[in-house]
């Protein structure tokens, strides 16, 4: 009867090695730390950091894009929250927009960020009333329009257009 046991034993040791086994190579964690984050996203309880979200809120609001990206990113390191990654699409929208030009070095990122916000929740709309754009797909246009050239572009009536 004993050996039984032990052998049954043995088996659940085994298939929990296994198991722990499975999740690290699935999850890919680079340090003990990113261990409970991927944990939590691969069994779906993942949050953002809501005070580094706020703060990053707080610098997006006082045009300060880079330290409020760099919040953006602390809160979300898995990439999954679409609200946060909206702003960080914003934020590089923002930051790179000119009245006669856009910076294309800035608007590619925000396009890949725009694009990943609809690839976590399509029917995103930010309830935000101080952006003017609501939606990814809004800010999408905006950033694939300002990566264009076109004959608008020389429009000296672009001088008198507003960010958004």
């Amino acid at each position: 009867m004993k050996t039984r046991y032990i052998h049954i034993s043995a088996i659940l040791i085994t298939l929990a090695g296994f198991t722990l086994i499975t999740f690290l190579y699935w999850t890919e964690p680079k340090s003990l730390a990113e261990v409970s984050t991927k944990g939590s996203v691969a069994i779906g309880t993942y949050t953002v950091d809501q005070a580094a979200f706020d703060q990053g809120l707080a610098s997006f609001r006082k045009d300060q894009f880079l330290d409020a990206r760099v919040d953006f990113n602390r809160a979300d390191p898995e990439k999954r929250d679409a609200a946060t990654q909206f702003y960080i699409a914003y934020s590089y929208y923002r930051q790179g927009w000119g009245r006669l030009s856009s910076d294309d070095t800035l608007f590619e990122p925000g396009l890949e960020a725009a694009n990943l916000v609809m690839t976590i929740d399509p029917n995103y709309r930010s309830s935000d009333s101080t952006l003017t754009m609501k939606t990814p797909a809004e800010l999408k246009n905006e950033l694939e329009e300002g990566l264009k050239i076109t004959p608008s572009d020389f429009n000296p009536m672009k001088l008198t257009r507003e960010r958004k």
